[in-house]
């Protein structure tokens, strides 16, 4: 697996320290070739980023090439390619006695005196060596390099241990075969990407917060805003602090069954908006001859209690008193002292299906002239002047009709409703986005000339 794609390494100078000896089989060394690639391809590689070397050791010890050898990643893969086993003994120490000596040098490309750079040496074997490795490996720690101990098979854990710095846990590692060598690689990719933070240097693209993790980053966004399907930007819809609240009629014209099919339809709503103490709250209210609040702003948090409560609502089957109904909302339900939120957008959801029996223009006036946003969508009896009235500017925009009850499924199948804070960009596209779809809807029932029971609905929103 390789690194991600936002992943910096931290310049280092890296040698691998390969064991080679006659235990280790031709295609294992293979498998060997294979994990060093699968590292390297990880890497920054340049002479101002990572560069690596490479010892081969048996008996002794071969410089396969030194930090100052290669400068791209290519030529890095191609040299590794070409390197072939020593298949003699196991002279672990003096491979690692070289190391010091040679090739963490200036001369062989060593960075020694830039502190930012580290040094890091990767130890590979699979047996017990011939010579001791305590010491020099102690001494190889004390002069400041970092060393990683790799096991396969038969391998002599206490040497490994005598080998890697501490803490052991995250220097040592052990394979049971060179077959299953690869699975150390992503190991090794999150240990050299670890030693950047991408967000102190600037090398990440989020729009607002920037939030470190080994070897790469996430993006977050400042309350209010939600982050984008891009996982890089950030808008103001979704997760706002909002009110909102469904008017519902529940005249008896409505009848039990289509009743039902608007408590249904609520829900497909409820399940698009971001519910939570400090997003949205939810209100419901029904209304007839009189107006009956359902569940109050704020009294549920989650939206499983809201569409249990909705479920629960009884159908009042009386009058239709919207101009009431737009009052009780203004004066009661949106006021602080029964839940609603100084300074949070205000959203109104209202259905009907039909003239109302009383005044609705100065309720429907006052609501627009509070910043309230208002959607009307009317079914089959629905008065046109009336959904105008109730609609905010500009109108056409605010306001939908359609002939059937049973259509509301699929409106709430189709609407993903965003309700976003005033002057947002991401408004108008979802009052496109609502709009378009009621209208497409309209047109289809059009078409198969259906002509049902009418309900308005009116989304008021800001």
């Amino acid at each position: 697996s390789q690194k991600g794609p936002n992943c910096r390494t931290r310049p280092t100078d890296l040698v691998f320290i390969i064991d080679s000896s006659r235990s280790v089989r031709p295609s294992e060394f293979e498998q060997v070739k294979v994990f060093l690639s699968q590292v390297i391809e990880s890497l920054d590689v340049g002479l101002n980023n990572t560069r690596v070397g490479l010892l081969n050791y048996a008996s002794s010890v071969k410089n396969e090439f030194s930090l100052k050898t290669h400068k791209t990643k290519a030529a890095l893969l191609q040299a590794v390619k070409k390197v072939q086993p020593l298949s003699t003994g196991t002279m672990t120490g003096l491979a690692i006695q070289y190391a010091i000596n040679h090739a963490f040098t200036e001369g062989e490309g060593a960075r020694l005196r830039s502190p930012g750079v580290k040094k890091v040496g990767i130890v590979v074997t699979d047996g017990r060596p011939q010579d001791g490795v305590k010491d020099v490996s102690a001494r190889v720690r004390e002069s400041g390099l970092e060393l990683f101990a790799i096991g396969v098979g038969r391998v002599d854990m206490t040497t490994l241990r005598q080998i890697a710095s501490e803490p052991l846990d995250e220097h040592v590692d052990y394979v049971e075969s060179y077959s299953v060598i690869e699975k150390l690689s992503k190991k090794f990719q999150e240990a050299f990407c670890e030693m950047a933070d991408l967000c102190s240097t600037g090398d990440h693209d989020c729009q607002q917060i920037c939030v470190s993790t080994p070897g790469s980053y996430t993006c977050a966004c400042r309350d209010g805003y939600t982050l984008n399907d891009d996982g890089k930007t950030c808008n103001a819809c979704g997760a706002s602090a909002i009110d909102l609240v469904f008017l519902i009629d529940g005249s008896k014209s409505v009848r039990p069954e289509n009743f039902e099919l608007v408590k249904q339809f609520i829900n497909q709503i409820v399940e698009s908006v971001d519910v939570g103490n400090n997003k949205a709250h939810v209100g419901l209210v029904q209304y007839s001859s009189a107006v009956r609040q359902e569940f109050p702003l704020g009294r549920y948090t989650n939206k499983r209690d809201i569409k249990t409560a909705v479920k629960k609502m009884s159908y009042m089957e009386k009058g239709t008193m919207t101009g009431q109904a737009l009052k009780y909302l203004i004066d009661n339900t949106f006021a602080i002292s029964n839940g609603g939120r100084p300074g949070v957008s205000k959203v109104g959801i209202v259905f009907t299906d039909g003239r109302s029996q009383d005044y609705i223009n100065d309720a429907a006036l006052k609501a627009k002239e509070l910043g309230y946003k208002m959607y009307a969508v009317g079914v089959g009896n629905a008065v046109e002047d009336e959904l105008r009235m109730i609609a905010s500017e500009p109108v056409n925009e605010h306001y939908f009709y359609t002939a059937d009850f049973k259509a509301m499924k699929e409106i709430g199948k189709k609407l993903q409703m965003k309700i976003c804070v005033e002057e947002n960009p991401c408004e108008c596209e979802a009052i496109v986005k609502f709009q378009t779809k009621v209208e497409e809807l309209i047109q289809a029932l059009t078409r198969k000339n259906i002509l049902f029971h009418s309900f308005y609905f009116k989304l008021w929103y800001s």
